[in-house]
């Protein structure tokens, strides 16, 4: 088991006291910017914002503990309402702007919602056509008394955009009217009955395995997993972050937002992610910092633009959701400057930071590591099989993780919390890990991720690793699919860069061969243009899996009904 002293002491604060106490001390310094609209605010101003949104969400009916859903990009108004709702003890439930309506039914249900705030729609999801089509008796009824048997708690919902406000719904602008009523007393009398240990946020696991599942975040979690993330990157008022990552994950809410706000640094949020935009905005704004998962870096320097863009101020950010191949951090330190970049590992039942790097260490512990403990977490592997501590250097196991940033757990789901956090309150991640002497975890895989074939264990990080130094390689994913003889076989499927018109299985095939042992090397290699993706940039594998499976099983078909040998 490995800890990290603690320095400083914890915020003991709700986000509202974290906020006004930050407009106090930075008034006139620039909270968020954005680039590609006209919206900018000191600390000062920011605050008074939120507070008469909150005063807005208060008439509206809005308590403590009630649950406020967004359905946005990262528009001004999703910082706004993380702020208001907070400030008034609700529950911020953040929902994938790639939902549709399945997904969206199932967690309006599952979260009790009692206000729904939305926009119009991203990409090829018309969020207000899914909306009329989940609730077409909406339009029957006068905004704030809707009520509907399968959606008890469901009240309101809030508009946000430019075009006509749809029927049934309150604009963006009435909650700010609706709030003039609402004295300054009032809202501070409800904010002093809060306490930091109350759940302030409800976000839903992507649904990589089963149905998602809505975990339950402190203030204290999310406020002090954004300061000593912060801390470890040297953070300042001095800083300004390019945010390209979504807010509804931890990634941006977190290691994003509450890193710049417990810091008093500047947001230069993205809408959304655009390689152009984020070079406009780190070269513009003179960023000194940019977060993002590898594939996100990886579009940045495959752009033909990429040379035109200078990036004067950027020494630092954090690359985290997937492993960093070494060639991409290579990149991301020469030629963008990013000297003191870190990773950040955990997941969203941790809020979501259990380990990171430091802008210390070295170029090897960046890239084959996800650094040691934050402060105030306790980190450990454990024998798969036995639950026994396993040390230093003496193999894989699970990694677990106990202390202030652990989840309170998922929301209505007491036997999922019961399999996720043991009765001593580790957390158990179901990522395979190791650790070395100094205290530094090296993520090997999940535990469903690992390759059983005929007896030999086999991670797929490692082919990865070796298939990204292959120059014809832009990305790669390997996983296990089912195999008669061995149980599972090996395939490679690969993303081919931009300027390569011809490659082979059997060269993709040589290359590992020449460079891992036989057991390793893939028996199917696949060409692909996209990975299956999550919204906040994570590649699901297992739907890559389940895709993989399908192809043989019909390629063994038509094989057999042609009378060849499968």
């Amino acid at each position: 088991m490995t800890t990290t002293p603690i320095t400083k002491p914890f915020l003991e604060v709700t986000f509202g006291t974290l906020l006004e106490d930050v407009a106090a001390r930075f008034p006139d310094r620039l909270a968020v910017k954005y680039i590609d609209r006209d919206y900018q605010r000191t600390w000062k101003e920011f605050n008074e914002e939120v507070d008469k949104f909150a005063k807005g969400f208060i008439k509206m009916g809005v308590k403590k503990g009630d649950k406020v859903a967004i359905w946005a990009t990262n528009v001004p108004e999703w910082l706004i309402t993380l702020f208001a709702t907070a400030k008034i003890g609700a529950v911020l439930v953040t929902v994938n702007t790639n939902y549709k309506m399945f997904e969206l039914q199932y967690l309006l249900k599952q979260s009790d919602t009692k206000v729904l705030v939305m926009t119009q729609g991203f990409k090829d999801v018309d969020y207000v056509e899914t909306i009329y089509k989940l609730l077409p008796d909406l339009v029957n009824y006068y905004p704030g008394t809707y009520h509907n048997n399968d959606y008890p708690c469901l009240q309101s919902i809030v508009y946000v955009g430019d075009r006509k406000t749809p029927k049934g719904m309150f604009s963006w602008e009435q909650v700010e009217e609706m709030g003039r009523v609402i004295s300054d007393q009032q809202l501070k009398m409800v904010g002093d009955s809060l306490h930091h240990h109350d759940v302030i946020n409800m976000q839903y696991t992507s649904g990589t395995t089963g149905f998602p599942k809505g975990v339950m975040l402190t203030h204290y979690n999310i406020v002090n997993n954004g300061m000593c993330i912060g801390d470890r990157m040297k953070f300042t008022e001095e800083d300004k972050l390019c945010i390209p990552v979504p807010f509804f994950h931890c990634f941006g809410l977190v290691l994003s937002i509450m890193v710049c706000v417990t810091h008093g640094s500047t947001m230069v949020p993205l809408e959304y992610y655009n390689p152009i935009k984020l070079m406009q905005a780190c070269q513009n704004e003179e960023c000194t910092a940019v977060h993002g998962v590898p594939t996100m870096f990886i579009a940045v320097f495959e752009h033909p633009d990429f040379p035109k863009y200078k990036f004067p101020k950027l020494r630092t950010g954090i690359m985290a959701g997937s492993p960093c191949p070494a060639k991409v951090m290579e990149l991301v330190i020469e030629k963008m400057g990013m000297k003191d970049i870190t990773i950040v590992f955990g997941q969203t039942e941790s809020s979501p930071g259990c380990t990171q790097t430091t802008v210390e260490d070295d170029f090897d512990t960046k890239v084959n590591t996800v650094g040691r403990a934050l402060p105030g977490v306790e980190c450990k592997i454990v024998n798969i099989e036995t639950g026994e501590e396993i040390g230093p250097g003496q193999g894989e196991g699970e990694f677990c993780a106990r202390g202030y940033n652990v989840m309170k757990g998922y929301y209505k789901m007491e036997e999922a919390t019961r399999q996720a956090i043991d009765e001593d309150g580790w957390l158990h991640t179901g990522d395979l890990a190791t650790v070395d002497e100094k205290g530094n975890y090296r993520i090997t895989g999940r535990i469903k991720d690992m390759i059983i074939r005929g007896g030999e264990n086999i991670y797929p990080k490692e082919i990865e690793e070796l298939l990204y130094r292959h120059p014809k390689v832009k990305d790669v994913q390997v996983i296990g699919v089912p195999s008669k003889i061995y149980g599972e076989e090996i395939m490679a499927c690969i993303k081919l860069r931009d300027f390569v018109t011809e490659c082979t299985a059997e060269e993709i095939k040589d290359f590992v061969r020449e460079h891992m042992a036989r057991h390793k090397v893939p028996s199917y290699v696949e060409f692909m243009d996209e990975f299956p993706m999550t919204a906040s940039g994570k590649i699901q594998k297992y739907k890559l899996r389940e895709w993989a499976a399908q192809l043989l099983a019909k390629r063994e078909k038509e094989q057999n009904q042609s009378g060849k040998i499968a």
